[in-house]
């Protein structure tokens, strides 16, 4: 079995997420639902990344320096 890309973009958003709100990443792996599709895996309910406006700020501050 493979991973699609849908599958993988998933897996990064999950890291995102963690580094963004240095938590553990392990529960979120273990909460994807898988499907096989023609493509490969496909995680069903893929994470969602929140920015709090703050961190919105400090990301584009952060990135014209």
């Amino acid at each position: 079995m493979n991973l699609s890309n849908q599958a993988i973009g998933a897996i990064m958003m999950a890291l995102q997420d963690s580094l963004m709100h240095q938590s553990d990443i392990v529960p979120v792996f273990q909460g994807f639902q898988l499907i096989e599709s023609e493509e490969g895996l496909v995680v069903e309910n893929p994470p969602i990344v929140r920015m709090e406006p703050d961190e919105a700020s400090n990301e584009t501050d952060a990135a014209s320096k």
